[in-house]
């Protein structure tokens, strides 16, 4: 929570350090709650310019959610992978994190 909070406060030296302890003890086997908390590492990376590590890290968060039936974990990494829209000609990770179809399953556009 505290890396949450350090988050949404756009303190992302403070937020990043904290997440990734906190979610380097998370099992997998609690998805959700893993990707939701890293949609706020995500964001705190994408915050400090590290574009590259915020697609990285919201690429691995979709893996490890799978098929969780949980709208709003999905919700917020998109959130934050259309922060990332303006680096897809720069950044190869940001270009597959767009070009995929995991951020909107449902979506037949894509």
């Amino acid at each position: 929570m505290t890396g949450r909070c350090w988050s949404e406060l756009r303190r992302p030296l403070r937020a990043v350090p904290v997440l990734e302890s906190a979610l380097g003890r998370y099992s997998d086997a609690h998805a959700r709650d893993k990707a939701l908390y890293s949609s706020w590492l995500a964001q705190s990376y994408a915050d400090a310019g590290e574009v590259e590590q915020a697609a990285e890290t919201i690429t691995a968060s979709l893996r490890v959610m799978g098929n969780v039936a949980s709208v709003r974990p999905r919700q917020r990494l998109a959130e934050v992978a259309a922060r990332l829209g303006e680096h897809h000609g720069d950044v190869p990770a940001v270009r597959e994190l767009l070009r995929g179809d995991a951020l909107h399953p449902l979506d037949v556009r894509r």
